[in-house]
């Protein structure tokens, strides 16, 4: 595995537990999908899935509202001389698969 590739997972990891121990989302839940972090370790790309969608926006205001502490607490957990910013996008691949799901099911109800 890529040096790149086990940072982004170690980084999925560790901010999926800080997500859950800060209980960022009160009524909902926040699952992060992927790290992709730049060559240069600068800047990472973490993609979030929310339940429920109508959760979505105050999940990212809140997730970008904490992300300098969320560095900070990686920081002193983490042997990495730069930790990331991170950017916090919408994940819609699942909420798309869903609709994939059910496309096919009524295909194959009419077959």
């Amino acid at each position: 595995m890529a040096r790149i590739d086990q940072i982004n997972e170690l980084l999925m990891n560790e901010l999926s537990n800080l997500i859950n121990r800060e209980d960022i989302l009160h009524d909902g839940l926040i699952t992060i999908s992927y790290v992709d972090t730049s060559p240069d370790l600068n800047k990472a790309e973490v993609g979030v899935t929310v339940l429920p969608d109508n959760k979505t926006g105050t999940a990212l205001r809140k997730l970008r509202s904490n992300s300098s502490s969320f560095a900070s607490m990686l920081k002193k957990k983490l042997n990495l001389k730069t930790i990331p910013k991170f950017k916090w996008v919408f994940d819609a691949t699942e909420k798309e698969a869903g609709k994939l799901d059910d496309v096919f099911k009524i295909i194959n109800e009419e077959k």
